[in-house]
This record gives C-alpha cells, structure tokens and sequence, in this order.
C-alpha cells in the first residue's frame, strides 16, 4: 500500500490518479449507490417520485453508469463514455419535460459527489492512503462532475429549443388568426392560444414596421408580445393596454426601425388596428405625415380619415366646388385656397390675408367672388362641412382644387 505521503504545499499541481485506484474504489459501488439514491432523494424529494416512476430504471442505471465510467477512466483514461453520455442527455431531457431549470439536477450531482468523496476519505483511513491522492480524487470527481453537467445540459437545451420553436410557430400561427378576415370563432383562437402558452388579452395594440427588420428585435421585445418580421409587411401585436413601461420596451426594441404604433383596440379589431398603423406608414412614404422615429396613429386619425377614400375625395370635391368649373384654372385655385383657409380657421380677412400673403382687401374680394358662385352651399351646413371636408383632404394630399 502507498505510504502517507505530505501534504502539497499551497498550489503545487495534484498529479493524475494512479490506475491502482480503481481498484479501490469498485467494491464499494453498490454501497455507494444505495447512499447516495437514499441521500439525493431525501434532499430532493421530487427525484423519490421520479424513481418510483416509469423513468426509475433510467435514472437508476445512469446514476451507476456516470460511477461506473468515472472509476472506469481512472483504470483507461482513454475509454470512451457514449452510453453515458446519452443516459446523460436523457435526464436532462426530463428535467425540460418536467419544466425544472438545471439548478435541482446540478445540486444532486453535486450532492453525490460529495458522498462519494466522503467514500474516498474513509478509504484512504482504511488503506492508508496519502492526501495528495485522496486530493487528486477530489479534483478529477469535481472535474467529471462538470462534465456531467455539460453533457446533461447538452439534452436540456435541445428540448428547450425544439419548445421555443415550437410556441414561436404556434404563436406566428395565432397571430395571423387575429388578424383573419373574417375574424375566425372566439373558440379556435382560444385554443390555438392555450396550445401556445399565451393568454387571450381583452385589448391589444398592432405595430407597423417598415422593412428590412433587424434581427435583434425580437429578443429584446417582452415575451408575450406576437411577432411576425419575415412577413412582407412585418408587424407586431402588444397584449393590453400601452402602459409607459410597454413604450419604453417597444422604443428600445424598435430603435432604428421605421414604425407605427396602430389604436390600442380589442382583441377582435386588431385586424383594424394593423390597417391603420400600415395606412400611416404609406402616407409617410407619401410625405403627408412627417417621418419620425416611431409614429402613433392616435396622432393622425383626422387625416386617415380624410383620405381613406381617394376617389371618392374627388368626387365630393368635383361636387361641391362645380360652380366654380368655368373659371380659368389660376383664378379658381386661388379662390379654392382662400376659401379651404377661411372655411378652417373661421379668421378674419386680415388673418386670413397673412396666412396666404396677400393683402385683406383681396380676401374680402375674393370672399364676395365666393359667395357669387357658392353662396347657397355655404349658407347650408351640410354642404359647408362637405366642402371643408373635401378642401381639407386635398391639401393634404397636395393638390389645390384647380383640377
């Protein structure tokens, strides 16, 4: 048997385990086992039921084969562990199924290293064995037991990956039943949101963004707000009310990309809420709305409403403004200007005079030259707010009536 041999000194390298020490380790495996099943599951209750479940003998023969192949390496450090490894990725499989982080199955490999190593002490007394070695078989079972988790984690992340995909299709899928037309039954969204793992919201707000979409994105929105960025039209969907905080999130995510915050709706008009958010986005393209970094519709409604319709537009315009068809085309612009500001603000000539610069003189001729050809339909409320309405919607789009 090796004498007692002094103890290292401070930092001095621990040498590899003689092969001889398997020798004296292998008797004591089934001992051993039984120890630590007893002493895992009594520090980890939620491992008895697993034992004494379906998966039992799995568990059983993997905590004897990851023992077995430590004790093995130490006689063939070359040998070869893939019947391990896989029993390995197995429990930590199951730890994914069971919806455990690794932190519990951590904790027992590291609970039954610390059996084993109190095993590796006790053997040392008996034999007489020096503390280098009894060190240097603390720091290749702490080193295997890292191993070990590796190897499990190696399993947990599949199954945690394959889940995320998984939910990430289930919820594009739910997404784009949302926004169905015609809305789908209340019963299939339901149910395709419990199979998602995400709760039906009352109200909801769609985002608009203008491509290409960094990828980046999605990681930094919160987990229950729907996304779709491979769509032509990428959008968003944000489960209830717009608090500060869900702005603060959408702004940081979004930062870079052109967007458009559609109306906070409930759940069966969000179909609306997108419309809206995509109809700002074109009239941004269109230079009637200002760019900015991120647009809210709730800014622009009048004018989403105004030109809604473009050709009906025209047509309310060609009605209301016919009397002034006859007029050469620069005389009847300059009316239909006066008229659209006169109309909108309710300002006196001067005012009004400064806001087209002209002098208040002209604007009162140009008022009584109105009143001539339209004074019937100003007179009548009806067709003074058609013919705001029409004068208005033109501006915007950057006509000026003449046509």
């Amino acid at each position: 048997m090796p004498s007692i041999a002094r103890s290292p000194e401070v930092g001095e390298p621990l040498g590899p385990l003689p092969k001889r020490f398997a020798a004296f380790i292998r008797p004591e495996l089934p001992s051993l086992l039984n120890e630590i099943r007893a002493e895992v599951t009594r520090a980890y209750p939620v491992y008895g039921r697993l034992l004494n479940g379906p998966s039992g003998d799995a568990i059983r023969q993997g905590v004897e084969l990851a023992l077995v192949t430590f004790v093995d390496r130490v006689a063939d450090p070359g040998r070869r562990s893939e019947a391990r490894d896989e029993l390995l990725r197995r429990f930590g499989r199951v730890e994914a199924y069971e919806g455990r982080d690794l932190h519990t199955l951590q904790g027992a490999y590291r609970l039954g290293a610390r059996i084993t190593l109190r095993r590796a002490k006790t053997l040392g007394r008996q034999h007489n064995l020096s503390p280098t070695l009894v060190l240097s078989f603390a720091d290749a079972l702490f080193a295997y037991v890292d191993e070990l988790e590796a190897v499990t984690r190696e399993g947990y992340a599949e199954v945690r990956e394959r889940a995320a995909s998984e939910v990430s299709a289930l919820r594009r899928r739910l997404l784009h039943l949302i926004l169905a037309a015609p809305p789908l039954p209340r019963t299939t969204v339901t149910e395709l949101a419990e199979a998602a793992a995400w709760e039906l919201p009352t109200r909801c707000t769609l985002v608009a963004l203008r491509p290409p979409v960094a990828d980046r994105i999605q990681a930094a929105l919160d987990e229950d707000v729907l996304v779709d960025l491979d769509m032509p039209q990428p959008h968003l969907l944000v489960p209830g009310n717009l608090t500060p905080q869900r702005l603060a999130m959408i702004r940081k995510a979004l930062s870079g990309t052109r967007a458009v915050l559609g109306l906070t709706v409930p759940l069966g008009q969000a179909a609306d809420s997108v419309r809206w958010a995509r109809r700002v986005l074109q009239l941004v393209d269109d230079g009637v709305i200002p760019n900015a970094p991120l647009i809210a519709c709730e800014d622009h409604l009048t004018t989403l409403w105004l030109l809604s319709d473009h050709a009906l537009v025209e047509r309310l315009a060609a009605r209301e403004l016919a009397p002034l068809d006859g007029l050469p085309p620069s005389r009847r612009g300059r009316l239909i200007e006066t008229l659209r500001v006169h109309i909108s603000t309710r300002a006196p000539a001067e005012q009004v005079g400064e806001m087209l610069g002209v002098h208040a003189q002209t604007v009162r001729y140009r008022l009584r030259t109105l009143d001539s050809y339209l004074g019937d339909r100003l007179a009548d409320p009806e067709h003074r707010f058609a013919l705001e309405v029409a004068l208005r919607a033109l501006h915007l789009r950057g006509h000026d009536g003449s046509r």
